[in-house]
């Protein structure tokens, strides 16, 4: 076992996770594409508690970078992988310097990113905003908005539709905590929530009544029926179907804000073909197992944390990134890889190296001898599907246990 970490994605998960490997004792690898940490906790302003989001980055990237057993590599790329639980190696390009790392376990933590709309006129009028644009404008330039007479809010730009099913489950809380950030701004703003179902889940309810109470009005529209918004010279005008009183609504907005999808890692493919990983049809990560495994891959010693997996608040990326390091520090703890009794095997003698093993191994456990160029299984990424074995034609591939002496042996017992 190779008892060091490596942690792919410098957000507000991917360092969450190292500090949690490298406060335990293990030196830790952090790689970030961009030249600083923190990904999109840079932009968020505060959580629906109100808890400051750039204060809590601030202090947990001057943690990370200057933590002895955390290694920052930013601006970085990895180009390769290779290895198997608790002996990776992992090539890393950092400007032209190359680097390889050996770790046990690999922490795959490279986010998401938001949706830049296609509809609503976004791109066109400097007053459309999607929702991290109005947290920028918030936080540089707020007195603009101190003049705003009417500010939207339109839901579900992006997500619940056919080629993005899935509800990116943050842009309800968000909306209605900039409305009511708007609200304090100037009081007497008339502020409107364009919604087809709101999900303020959980204690979340309680800013949702907040917002009924200060007098922000929801309105609710279907899917058949979008809002409509126009550019009629220079000014922005809002018309929508009620689905509750049925008749159409028309808003007069100084600022309409779209809140737009969150969308999968970029380079998900990337990963995944480095590491043997599955990803969804909305091209997240997948887990290993919703209930009994939510923080590990398929393939052993790789894990994964924050919007990688999903769409997901910060508290709930931050307590991902907490598991999949106590899921990797258990890992790393131990000292040898104990793997299952029932693998494949090969008898070199009868393969012809064909190849199909390898193309068939979902674990990507085959593979060929330098030396001989004949297929050998590696025991430590093997599960004992007996794919190789059922496809291997020259008889050159046996599963440990259920090889063909024994398996004619057991159904001459059961006939005896």
């Amino acid at each position: 076992m190779t008892q060091t970490g490596l942690v792919i994605g410098g957000g507000l998960a991917g360092i969450t996770a190292a500090l949690a490997l490298a406060e335990q004792g293990f030196p830790v690898h952090l790689v970030e594409k961009d030249n600083s940490l923190g990904g999109h906790g840079q932009s968020l302003l505060k959580t629906w508690q109100g808890e400051d989001i750039r204060a809590f980055v601030e202090q947990v990237v001057q943690r990370a970078e200057s933590h002895p057993l955390v290694s920052v590599y930013l601006q970085s790329t990895v180009l390769e992988a290779e290895g198997f639980i608790g002996n990776f190696k992992t090539t890393i390009r950092t400007a032209d310097k190359t680097e390889v790392v050996e770790h046990g376990a690999t922490i795959i933590a490279t986010g998401g990113h938001e949706l830049q709309p296609e509809e609503y006129n976004f791109g066109r009028h400097p007053n459309i905003l999607t929702s991290l644009g109005l947290d920028r404008t918030i936080a540089t330039d707020s007195e603009r908005l101190k003049d705003v007479r009417a500010a939207v809010f339109i839901q579900c730009v992006g997500s619940r539709e056919p080629e993005r099913p899935y509800c990116s489950k943050v842009c309800c809380t968000h909306s209605i905590q900039s409305a009511l950030r708007l609200k304090e701004l100037n009081p007497d703003m008339d502020i409107y929530v364009l919604f087809r179902d709101i999900r303020t889940y959980g204690q979340r309810e309680d800013i949702y009544r907040e917002a009924r109470s200060k007098g922000i009005a929801f309105i609710r529209y279907s899917v058949d029926q979008k809002p409509r918004v126009e550019i009629i010279d220079n000014k922005l005008s809002v018309s929508l179907i009620d689905q509750m009183l049925q008749v159409e609504v028309q808003i007069d907005a100084d600022l309409i804000t779209l809140a737009s999808a969150i969308l999968p890692p970029k380079d998900g493919q990337l990963f995944a073909r480095l590491y043997k990983l599955a990803i969804n049809e909305e091209g997240f990560f997948q887990e290993a197992h919703a209930k009994l495994r939510p923080v590990d891959f398929a393939t052993d010693g790789v894990y994964m944390a924050g919007l990688a997996h999903g769409p997901k608040p910060v508290e709930e990326s931050i307590a991902q990134a907490q598991a999949a390091a106590a899921r990797a520090a258990a890992l790393l703890a131990t000292k040898s890889i104990f793997t299952s009794a029932v693998v494949a095997h090969t008898y070199p003698n009868y393969c012809t190296g064909c190849g199909v093993c390898m193309e068939i191994c979902p674990f990507g456990a085959s593979g060929f001898d330098a030396e001989t160029g004949k297929a050998q299984i590696n025991p430590a990424q093997c599960k004992g599907c007996g794919l190789c074995v059922a496809s291997c034609r020259s008889g050159a591939l046996n599963l440990k246990g259920f090889d063909e002496a024994q398996t004619f042996a057991m159904i001459d017992e059961a006939l005896a």
